[in-house]
């Protein structure tokens, strides 16, 4: 499995702008709903009612707020580099400026797998920093979904 499957390039947002962690939220769910043909309101409620259960900033400046969202049949992944960090209740109490919005059908199980192949692209700090200073979402998409990983 590698991330390329599941991240498309259209799918990478650069230099968006959130004042908060529920408005990234927001922003995040009327992106999706636009390229999903979905009701922003369902998805922004299934992705807070997930983070109520514990933030999905998993440290150093990244989120992956994920859910699994009725009305699709495959996976959904966007990623978005914000132009300012908000505080996301990270478990290190960073900031977050690079996040993964995953979605998931509810008859499709490999969620999983696709939080792994994020968590090994990022921790990789050359790939990390190279994201943070890409000029173009392809610049992202390169660093992210090289062909061998």
């Amino acid at each position: 499995m590698k991330l390329r499957d599941y991240l498309l390039p259209e799918n990478i947002v650069l230099d968006l702008g959130a004042p908060s962690k529920a408005a990234l939220i927001r922003q995040l769910s009327e992106l999706a709903a636009g390229r999903l043909a979905l009701d922003a309101s369902e998805i922004a409620e299934v992705l807070i009612n997930r983070e109520n259960l514990g933030s999905t900033g998993i440290g150093a400046g990244v989120a992956i707020p994920h859910a699994v969202v009725k009305g699709i049949d495959r996976h959904f992944c966007l990623f978005a580099r914000l132009v300012k960090p908000v505080d996301f209740e990270a478990v290190d109490d960073q900031p977050v400026d690079l996040v993964f919005l995953l979605l998931n059908p509810e008859s499709r199980p490999e969620h999983l797998n696709i939080l792994s192949c994020i968590a090994r692209r990022i921790r990789e700090e050359e790939t990390v920093a190279a994201i943070r200073r890409a000029a173009s979402p392809e610049e992202v998409y390169v660093r992210l979904c090289p062909p061998e990983a």
